[in-house]
């Protein structure tokens, strides 16, 4: 094995190990940890790491992603919220996660991203008249849901992390 193989499997693994942290940032680190898994397998000629294996990543960083926006939309569906307060929250949370995010090390901008759900989900029930109490009832849903789906999505960034470092070592 060259120098330049050992290095580029190192660097891989810490991008995976940095895309773990992105995710919790709410940054698309199941999409960089995809990108780099096809470089890597690029370079080495598809041998280590096969089109299998890249559709498997793909597959799993899609569904992350389906899942962060479902649990968010279906969660505050079950709160009562109306098509606008599930599409405000969603938008809250995008926005929450940059504006609120909280000086927690590691969790605070999961947390700013839930505060920014409930706060579009709210703001999106009180535009139609709804009561402050139902309005508030939906934001909490919007917000759970919003968390469970961040969850999810950094769940799918370990088991992808995991997936590339074990085709690696093996």
């Amino acid at each position: 094995m060259l120098m330049v193989d050992i290095i580029l499997m190192v660097l891989l693994i810490v991008v995976c190990l940095g895309s773990m942290m992105l995710t919790v940032f709410q940054l698309p680190g199941t999409w960089i940890v995809l990108a780099a898994a096809v470089g890597y397998a690029w370079y080495g000629g598809w041998q280590r790491i096969g089109w299998p294996g890249i559709a498997v990543l793909g597959g799993i960083a899609a569904l992350a992603e389906l899942a962060e926006l479902g649990c968010a939309l279906w969660f505050a569906k079950r709160g009562g919220a109306s098509r606008r307060a599930a599409w405000y929250g969603l938008a809250g949370g995008i926005l929450g996660a940059f504006v609120l995010t909280v000086p927690v090390p590691v969790i605070g901008t999961v947390v700013g991203a839930a505060l920014g759900c409930f706060a579009g989900a709210l703001v999106g029930e009180l535009s139609l008249n709804r009561s402050v109490d139902a309005s508030a009832r939906v934001g909490v849903y919007a917000a759970l849901g919003r968390t469970v789906g961040s969850v999810l999505k950094i769940c799918a960034v370990v088991v992808m992390s995991g997936i590339v470092v074990v085709t690696l070592i093996l």
